[in-house]
């Protein structure tokens, strides 16, 4: 069960990082407003699948399982930094 709860966590995070790349390569939208926004839809597929299937979200809640969301959502954006700083040389 908890393997689960993990791997719910990536598939967010992952959801998220494919759609920040998708309004990145949208010019009408502002590359800025991309962090706030993974959050917000991080949090939002995190309660839903928490209501949808408790087990995917390891949370108790829906207060958690925001919380989980909104962190997965978060990490999507830093993978993506990661990925853009490690492309540069010192």
């Amino acid at each position: 069960m908890e393997i689960l709860g993990i791997a719910g966590v990536a598939v967010i995070s992952v959801v998220c990082y494919l759609f920040g790349m998708i309004l990145k390569a949208w010019d009408a939208f502002d590359d800025r407003k991309i962090p706030a926004l993974m959050g917000i839809i991080g949090g939002a597929l995190g309660v839903v699948s928490w209501l949808i299937a408790p087990a995917i979200v390891p949370a108790s809640d829906p207060i958690t399982a925001l919380a989980v969301g909104i962190v997965s959502g978060l990490a999507a954006t830093g993978i993506n930094q990661i990925y853009k700083q490690g492309g540069k040389e010192a």
